[in-house]
C-alpha cells in the first residue's frame, strides 16, 4: 500500500452531549467534503477516547488519511466542510484548543 499522511486530532471537550455534537459534525464532514468536485480524505474516524489515565484529558479524539500533504493543507486552508466543523468545535466549550499532530507513513503490519 502506498505513503499516506496520517493525521490525528485530540480534543479536550469536559461535556457529553458536546461531544456528541462534535462526533456528529465529523459525519457531516465525512458526508461533505470535496475537493474539485470530488471526496478526497479517503479515510476518517471519530470516537470518544477511552478511559486512561494516559489520555489527559482528551475526549474526543480523530483520526483521518490524505494522500498527499497537499490534500492535507487544503483540508486546513480551503476545504468548507472541514471549516463547519472548526467553526462547531468552537461553540462546544473546548478546554483548550485541539491538538494535531501528522506523519507520512505507509502501513508495517500486514492487514488480515
Amino acid at each position: 500500500m502506498a505513503s499516506r499522511i496520517h493525521r490525528v486530532t485530540l480534543f479536550k471537550i469536559p461535556d457529553p452531549g458536546n461531544q456528541n455534537k462534535l462526533l456528529e459534525a465529523y459525519k457531516v464532514l465525512a458526508r461533505d467534503q470535496t475537493k474539485d468536485g470530488k471526496p478526497y480524505i479517503p479515510y476518517l474516524c471519530a470516537g470518544r477516547a477511552l478511559e486512561d489515565d494516559r489520555s489527559k484529558g482528551y475526549t474526543v479524539v480523530a483520526k483521518s488519511e490524505f494522500e498527499t500533504l497537499e490534500d492535507m493543507r487544503f483540508y486546513d486552508r480551503e476545504c468548507s466542510a472541514h471549516a463547519a466543523l472548526r467553526k462547531t468545535a468552537a461553540t462546544l466549550g473546548l478546554a483548550e484548543p485541539p491538538t494535531s499532530a501528522y506523519f507520512e507513513g505507509a502501513p508495517t503490519v500486514p492487514s488480515a
